[in-house]
């Protein structure tokens, strides 16, 4: 695991949607169109902002090279048959070429891969440590390397196409069958239907290959992910391991274990192949990887690649997707993954309670069910896969979500994450899939975002006051949550004890403290939309005896609010504060 000394705070940018300026959003508007932001957009100034925004690592979303509609077939790119591929852009995960980058991002294509390393470089000398996306599971049906470093063969390329399974094989097959495209539905259809040329030639696929999503039908369904071929890692199909097993008691162990391990094991070629990548990318200057669906690949494989990764790079910053929690343990502890999205526990409980179906009382259980991993689960309130704040379906508006970027950031160690845009208050745009989402799939303009950019000069000129004051908010807790010893210091909760005896105090209000040796902080935080009927906050006293604190008068300062100060009392060894709560007010008190 990454030992990390201060809180580490990731953005995610959606690369080909971050510094596009056109506004026109045609629904299924080509590029040019309705543009698309390059490389050469995330200026010295937009990654300075960034960087004063409290950002520790940019996640730069959507670089591999994947398939997408579009003709540069004069830089000898095979273009991607339009019936598998989402959107006209593309899905970011159905990658097409591990070893290049994404065309569309780039001045010059033909140099595409040399302004990506110039932007990596950018981001260094902002201090920015750069994370991409590493997609294991699954590519793109029609993957084609085309600039693989020498002895580097792309998948499948030695499969024995007559068999459904072996073990060094890349791809699961369906032997002596054609893929048939599914029945698309009106949300699903290619180019939304247009009667487009590129649709007249057939799509081929023989042998038929397994759907990304596990799928075993040469016909997979719309609500597949049928753009893609599985990954085979030596899982037979009855689903034992045709590789070796990991004892248990390696859980225990570190990641120079876990590499000697595996230092001289007959693997599967999958394994390998994705070593390689890894091994070029850190080479080129990436600190870290996203992996998608990290539990759709066996937790053997992730022993393998991240120590090996640590091994090159100790300070490697990996960090998945794990949605089952009874395998979060395996993941974090045998899989060596330095974090895993907090959504089934945090996020699903922190939208719940915004939507008035659940109470804060839910997150006292989160943090303990968490406890021993509690540096290890990665918070967020947005990222590309979920709605924004503002939606209907989620807040209703921006700063209805402070509350809960507050609890986020500060409950525990463990990284925050925010998705660009978040911080201005970005609404929900349609595209293909799903609206309250920003669409991945589409060459789209995100207007909130555009007016923080203000045609390039990425200071927030055309923003509204509320806009700005939201950004100085998210700017403020960043920056403390990055720099603050107490946050990555000692929990303590302080809700048990004000809902037993503390009478104005509802389930509407969360509280809890923070504490190192050198810095103490209590954050209370309002998540209902009405001034609080609380006057007063607690503070038992054993976090006063752990405090050390005397009977006496002590001032707070409020690091959101710097105007706002508040005085604890300690009497007989408690504690106790006036405290006023505005609707969906926060405090967070440092001394």
């Amino acid at each position: 695991m990454t030992q990390l000394k201060n809180k580490a705070i990731v953005y995610q940018v959606f690369t080909r949607l971050f510094g596009n300026k056109n506004t026109t959003n045609k629904p299924w508007g080509t590029c040019k169109e309705n543009g698309v932001g390059k490389f050469s957009d995330f200026t010295d100034k937009a990654l300075a902002e960034i960087k004063n925004l409290g950002v520790t690592h940019i996640w730069y979303t959507g670089v591999p090279h994947h398939a997408l509609v579009g003709d540069y077939t004069q830089y000898g790119i095979v273009s991607d048959h339009p019936a598998v591929v989402k959107g006209r852009a593309g899905s970011p995960y159905a990658v097409k070429d591990y070893y290049n980058v994404n065309p569309d991002l780039a001045i010059e294509p033909a140099q595409r891969l040399n302004e990506f390393i110039a932007l990596i470089e950018r981001s260094h000398q902002h201090g920015l440590k750069v994370i991409i996306d590493i997609v294991p599971n699954h590519v793109a049906r029609e993957y084609q390397g085309l600039t693989n470093p020498k002895l580097i063969k792309d998948f499948g390329s030695n499969d024995d196409i007559t068999l459904e399974y072996h073990r060094d094989n890349n791809f699961y097959y369906i032997p002596h069958t054609s893929f048939y495209l599914p029945e698309f539905d009106r949300f699903s259809l290619p180019l939304a239907g247009e009667k487009s040329p590129l649709l007249l030639t057939p799509f081929v696929e023989f042998p038929a290959k397994w759907t990304g999503n596990g799928s075993r039908l040469a016909q997979p369904t719309c609500d597949d992910w049928y753009e893609t071929a599985k990954i085979n890692y030596g899982v037979r199909l009855d689903g034992s391991k045709d590789f070796a097993c990991l004892p248990t008691v390696y859980s225990q162990y570190s990641h120079e274990a876990h590499y000697l391990f595996w230092k001289h094991k007959d693997v599967p070629d999958s394994w390998l192949k994705f070593h390689d990548i890894t091994m070029y990318w850190l080479a080129l200057g990436v600190d870290g990887f996203r992996y998608d669906m990290a539990e759709m690949v066996p937790v053997e494989l992730w022993s393998f690649l991240n120590s090996a990764i640590k091994n090159k790079n100790p300070d490697a910053f990996l960090m998945a997707e794990v949605y089952q929690p009874q395998l979060y343990r395996d993941y974090i502890q045998l899989g060596k993954m330095d974090y895993l999205y907090n959504k089934i526990d945090l996020y699903d409980t922190l939208k719940a309670i915004i939507r008035g179906t659940e109470t804060t009382d839910a997150l006292v259980n989160v943090q303990s069910d968490l406890a021993d991993i509690e540096h290890q689960m990665l918070n967020f309130l947005e990222n590309h896969d979920e709605q924004r704040i503002p939606s209907a379906d989620f807040a209703g508006f921006a700063e209805k979500g402070k509350p809960a970027m507050v609890v986020a950031t500060l409950l525990s160690s463990s990284p925050t994450m925010l998705y660009f845009g978040q911080e201005v208050g970005e609404p929900d745009d349609a595209g293909f899939g799903l609206a309250s989402r920003t669409t991945i799939f589409d060459y789209f303009g995100v207007p909130h975002h555009q007016r923080w950019m203000n045609n390039g000069k990425f200071d927030g000129g055309l923003l509204t006051q509320s806009e700005k004051q939201l950004r100085l908010f998210y700017q403020r807790l960043l920056n403390f949550a990055k720099n603050s010893k107490a946050v990555m210091g000692e929990y303590y909760d302080l809700q048990g004890y004000n809902r037993q005896i503390n009478a104005n105090y509802t389930d509407k209000l969360f509280a809890f403290s923070r504490y190192s040796l050198t810095e103490k902080i209590i954050t209370i935080a309002n998540f209902e939309n009405k001034k609080s009927e609380l006057n007063t906050l607690l503070i038992p006293a054993e976090l006063i005896n752990q405090w050390s604190l005397n009977d006496g008068h002590y001032l707070l300062n409020d690091v959101l609010e710097p105007t706002r100060k508040v005085q604890l009392l300690v009497k007989d060894g408690k504690g106790e504060m006036i405290i006023l709560l505005d609707k969906l007010d926060c405090y967070v008190l440092q001394f």
